[in-house]
């Protein structure tokens, strides 16, 4: 008897409405711990619409990843226990990605955000929004206490988000003192600074975070693993990033939902920094005169040079070779235990040169691009569960670069 065929978005779309479910109760235990202090009537509703306004209402993507990664591992339909769990932590990252995007709004004094109005410009709320952002982050660890304390992981959990956050603080600062909005100034810019700005700001919490969550979740603690993990989703994060820098650009407000602003908003774009390392003198002066300026004439000088200096041609290009490199390093990937957990110390790479893989993506003419070297986290010995229980999987790797290869918007 034939396994029935699964419409791969029908799919998709009651696993949304799963996890949306999950999210319900989510926020009623977090609204219901300010009652349980007996907060005022006025700071607990606040709280509810803090939460709702900021953390449900994106595409999703981030959580839902860590579902799709835990039944990936899993390789069976979940439980509606595993899927509660599984939820939960994804419903963190949803949570990180809110607490992120409310304080980022306001430091780049953005207008709207998700087609509604930044929550800092809601009215009655306003600078109250700092404090905000600090609320939605402390949610994480309140419902990683209750729902994971008692699990193995629940130490790589924490790690995980607070390792997590730092590197997107890092990757925060670099973006606003390399390419602040007022004063402009493109020998700040470099493709090493756009690449520190992707990985860091972008890659690590988009990308990483929700795949090491459901790894650990399901039991995968060798550091072999968590190597692997990171020398394939770092570069598909900066993919990613390159490809959203490549659509502002170069996609029309049809195709991509919004009209792209990082020219007029004096982004370090990996379209400009190409741009920098090819211009001629006359090239650059005109990129020098008019990049970051709010003016439509000057943004239509900048993709002249643009054109002139075949970014488009030179994208696609970098794109090809990319999923090309991507899929060899995931066809790479053991698919079983055994071959990721050895007892020989030698399967671990000393802890100084614990680092994924260096990948050259593509040579220009005047500019060489590769991702940077970082460590990955260590397994802690004396926790007691540093053997994997299952494999990883390639399809964990495969389905998110799938998601994006292409992409149109």
């Amino acid at each position: 008897m034939s396994t029935p065929t699964v419409d791969p978005k029908a799919k998709a779309a009651e696993t949304k409405k799963r996890f949306l479910d999950v999210w319900q109760k989510l926020e009623e235990e977090l609204v219901d711990l300010m009652k349980k202090h007996s907060m005022p009537e006025d700071a607990t509703e606040w709280y509810r619409k803090n939460l709702n306004y900021n953390t449900p209402w994106g595409k999703l993507n981030r959580g839902i990843s860590v579902v799709d990664t835990y039944e990936i591992l899993q390789g069976r339909t979940l439980t509606d226990e595993e899927f509660f769990k599984a939820s939960v932590l994804g419903w963190c990252v949803e949570l990180l990605q809110a607490f992120f995007l409310v304080s980022d709004d306001m430091m780049d004094a953005s207008i709207t955000r998700r087609g509604q109005p930044c929550w800092y410009r809601v009215p009655h709320v306003g600078n109250i929004a700092i404090n905000d952002s600090f609320m939605l982050e402390a949610a994480i660890y309140h419902l990683l206490k209750v729902h994971f304390r008692q699990e193995k992981c629940y130490a790589y959990l924490l790690e995980l988000f607070l390792e997590t956050t730092f590197k997107t603080e890092i990757g925060q600062l670099i973006d606003l003192i390399t390419a602040p909005e007022e004063e402009v100034d493109l020998s700040k810019f470099s493709l090493k600074k756009h690449q520190l700005i992707v990985i860091y700001k972008t890659a690590y919490y988009s990308f990483y975070l929700p795949v090491a969550l459901g790894m650990r979740y399901a039991g995968i603690n060798s550091d072999s693993a968590y190597a692997t993990a990171l020398s394939i989703l770092i570069p598909i994060g900066e993919y990613f990033q390159i490809q959203d820098d490549y659509l502002d650009c170069f996609g029309t407000p049809e195709q991509i939902g919004k009209i792209g602003t990082d020219i007029l908003d004096n982004k370090c774009s990996w379209n400009i920094n190409i741009a920098l390392q090819k211009a001629n003198e006359k090239q650059r002066k005109i990129l020098d005169e008019n990049y970051g300026k709010k003016d439509s004439a000057c943004e239509a000088r900048v993709k002249e040079v643009f054109n002139e200096l075949q970014i488009e041609p030179l994208y696609k290009e970098y794109e090809q070779k990319t999923y090309e490199t991507l899929n060899k390093l995931i066809d790479a990937v053991p698919e079983d235990v055994a071959s990721t957990v050895s007892s020989s110390p030698a399967s671990t790479p000393p802890r100084s040169t614990c680092m994924y893989t260096s990948l050259t993506i593509v040579n220009f003419q005047n500019a060489q691009y590769k991702p940077m070297m970082e460590p990955f986290p260590l397994t802690i010995p004396n926790l007691g569960n540093d053997k994997d229980t299952i494999g990883l999987k390639r399809e964990v790797f495969r389905s998110f670069l799938n998601k994006i290869y292409k992409r149109q918007k």
